[in-house]
């Protein structure tokens, strides 16, 4: 039972990790596509460049991330200032794009600091951190009620991407069927201007030669 619970979790886990090169106070911003009513979960940690390890440093001492989330209508879900390492969570309101933006609070001039930051970023969408919860656990059933419970959101977060990707699905072919229409309309009036304008020239020509007396 356990294993089964852990190889179901760990299948359905909806999680984002990777790291990228900034600048001091260079900002980076990324896109998600997220549903509506979806906790996100994001841990980030910075490394500073060591100039005479030529190496990163496994912290960054005096640092911090300032993180910025917008949804697609600039309405502004989180603002806040963290430390070198830390975690953010925001919930969305609606579907569709949101903005994730972050930055580091370096005080130093860049020209002068020179240094270069390695950011690690995990985004989670509709997962939470059960890894507290289940090192408190008692015994073994707390521990399976704990996953279980997890399991159980991440078959509800699945269940609402799919009817997100439905619902995008379908305004999809509906702007695609709007646009052949629109396509095919275009299309009929075209040959009507052609026809017109060949008609209209024929007629042209011939008023010209009946009046020069050429037929």
């Amino acid at each position: 039972m356990q294993l089964l619970t852990f190889l179901l979790w760990f299948c359905f886990s909806f999680s984002t990790a990777f790291y990228f090169h900034v600048g001091e106070r260079e900002e980076k911003c990324i896109i998600e596509d997220i549903p509506s009513d979806t906790l996100i979960t994001g841990n980030f940690k910075i490394q500073q460049w060591d100039m005479g390890r030529h190496d990163f440093l496994e912290s960054a001492p005096g640092l911090g991330m300032f993180v910025t989330v917008t949804a697609y209508n600039d309405e502004v879900l989180l603002s806040k200032l963290y430390g070198p390492e830390g975690t953010f969570y925001f919930t969305s309101h609606s579907p569709g794009e949101h903005i994730i933006c972050l930055e580091s609070n370096s005080t130093r001039f860049v020209s002068f600091g020179g240094s270069k930051l390695r950011i690690h970023l995990d985004i989670r969408v509709g997962e939470h951190d059960l890894d507290a919860a289940v090192a408190q656990a008692k015994d073994k059933v707390n521990e399976v009620t704990f996953k279980l419970e997890h399991l159980i959101e991440q078959i509800e977060q699945i269940v609402k991407e799919q009817n997100y990707q439905r619902d995008r699905e379908e305004n999809f072919r509906i702007t695609s069927e709007d646009t052949n229409s629109n396509v095919l309309w275009w299309a009929f009036a075209q040959t009507l201007i052609f026809i017109s304008v060949g008609i209209f020239q024929m007629k042209y020509l011939k008023d010209f030669f009946i009046a020069k007396k050429l037929v």
